[in-house]
């Protein structure tokens, strides 16, 4: 071990009193640069606390916390009656490395395990600039940092507004505050004992198929319908029967006429926006369909995820508003407009239901409790409905945008209906081609379109495009080239 360094701290610490970082963490940012620069190099021992503070001219207790969080963090490290010694972390990990030769797995397992291709997900990866995805939001819309601060305030709170024994009740104050927002919003009359927060999609599938389907059972679901609750329903058994969909949406009247009383578990469907066609259950359809769902005695699962992305303002338009009884179980989305880190879905449905979902919860690894407190203050302050505005607002913009492109590039090629729910729309081209192949074009020319946005058999070519993550220049430039693609395989097509 040197003797202490005869760099002056002054050389590489400039302590700035106007930023809002405390001066000892300025102190321990700037002597962790000035190590990883080598300007400090591993093993150099430091002057005492004291002269430190006089050349810095600060308080020696603010060195003393400096250097205690700098031996938290394992860039310093101290020798009773010696003195206080640099540390490099990277530079010791390289040696633990090199003399420590790490075993990683064998590519194929040497022992048996169970496989499920049931859940062998669609979804891709993409690198690109441009892409489509199946209906996202922009999540540049509302600021990471502003929804940060809502966080960071819970966090830094002396007192918390409660504690709860079991993580499995959640969070009383959000599930109040939620229970406030969906009353407003969608003209309900809950109290939060009929709440269940779930902060995954999947979770929330996992949860219904491990308290409603045995091997065996009948689950209907939409043609063409959502791939993961499918996945997930199949994997537990279920016997997936799909249900033909027209411009009413899910056809109730072949339900009748194919099943009998008793034979059907669940009924799975998006009531106001289907899962790829983006078409809306009719009126007429959801009264035949909660009178079925009594006279042949099963369960109905509406998702209602699209409500917030909906123009259409009316309240009455779920099954639940109109019969929320013991029949249907009612999925919802929170903020989906937000960050994904801030966003929540829920379960309604009767308590003794949420009560037994609640224990499977801890499966999944246990609630966030704080992020469920700062959910419930951007309710309680007011903001999700400034954020739920500005959403509304640039969605209707970029829908209005996306329809005008679709007919200037495309023209009397393709049809389609401007969607008044979801992010996407559904675009059905009038001549049969090769959707894979125009995927391919697509990507050679810096545009991804994932596969499940294609949807293609003998009687149907179609593509089921989001438009909302792309801003207007981004959305001009995607739609160009898909049509740019478009005419690439037309031209290979001609004789």
């Amino acid at each position: 071990m040197s003797s202490p360094v005869i760099i002056p701290f002054h050389s590489f610490v400039k302590i700035d009193r106007r930023k809002k970082d405390a001066v000892y963490m300025q102190i321990v940012y700037q002597f962790i640069n000035a190590v990883k620069s080598n300007l400090l190099e591993d093993d150099d021992q430091l002057p005492g606390s004291r002269k430190i503070a006089e050349e810095l001219q600060v308080h020696r207790k603010t060195i003393v916390a400096a250097l205690t969080e700098l031996q938290e963090q394992g860039w310093v490290k101290t020798v009773p009656n010696v003195g206080v010694f640099v540390i490099n972390p990277e530079i010791s990990l390289d040696k633990t490395k090199k003399t420590k030769v790490f075993q990683h797995p064998p590519e194929t397992a040497p022992y048996h395990f169970r496989k499920e291709f049931i859940l062998d997900t669609p979804l891709e990866e993409h690198l690109g600039k441009l892409y489509f995805t199946d209906g996202t939001p922009d999540y540049r819309m509302i600021k990471s940092e502003e929804l940060g601060r809502f966080y960071t305030s819970v966090l830094r709170r002396k007192k918390p507004s409660g504690t709860y024994s079991n993580a499995s009740d959640g969070n009383l104050f959000f599930r109040d505050q939620l229970s406030y927002y969906l009353n407003l919003t969608r003209g309900f009359h809950l109290s939060r004992d009929f709440l269940l927060p779930v902060a995954g999609l999947e979770q929330v599938h996992s949860i219904l198929s491990r308290l409603l389907i045995n091997t065996g059972d009948v689950v209907l679901v939409e043609e063409l319908s959502y791939f993961l609750p499918n996945m997930i329903y199949s994997q537990a058994g279920a016997k997936m029967k799909t249900i033909p969909v027209d411009a009413d949406g899910m056809d109730i009247d072949y339900i009748q006429k194919h099943f009998k009383p008793g034979e059907i578990r669940l009924v799975y469907i998006n009531t106001k926006c289907q899962y790829p066609t983006t078409v809306a259950l009719s009126k007429k359809r959801k009264s035949q369909l909660l009178l079925l769902a009594e006279e042949y005695d099963f369960i109905v699962i509406e998702d209602d995820s699209d409500f917030e992305f909906s123009l259409v303002k009316n309240k009455n338009e779920s099954l639940f508003r109109k019969n929320g009884d013991h029949r249907i179980i009612y999925i919802g989305a929170f903020g989906r407009f937000l960050n994904p880190g801030f966003q929540m879905n829920f379960l309604i449905a009767p308590k003794d239901v949420l009560q037994e979902g609640a224990k499977h919860l801890n499966i999944f690894g246990k609630p966030n409790l704080m992020m469920e407190k700062a959910l419930g203050e951007i309710i309680h302050q007011g903001d999700i409905h400034r954020y739920q505005r500005k959403s509304k607002k640039v969605i209707a913009e970029r829908k209005e945008l996306f329809a005008g492109l679709l007919n200037n590039h495309f023209q009397n090629r393709i049809t389609f209906t401007i969607p008044p729910s979801g992010l996407a729309f559904w675009i059905r081209f009038k001549e049969v081609f090769s959707l894979t192949q125009l995927q391919k074009k697509a990507r050679e020319k810096g545009l991804f379109i994932p596969s499940i946005c294609l949807y293609q058999n003998r009687s149907l070519t179609a593509l089921r495009l989001g438009f909302a993550h792309l801003n207007p220049q981004e959305m001009e430039e995607a739609v160009k080239i898909l049509e740019e693609a478009y005419w690439d395989l037309s031209k290979q097509s001609m004789p």
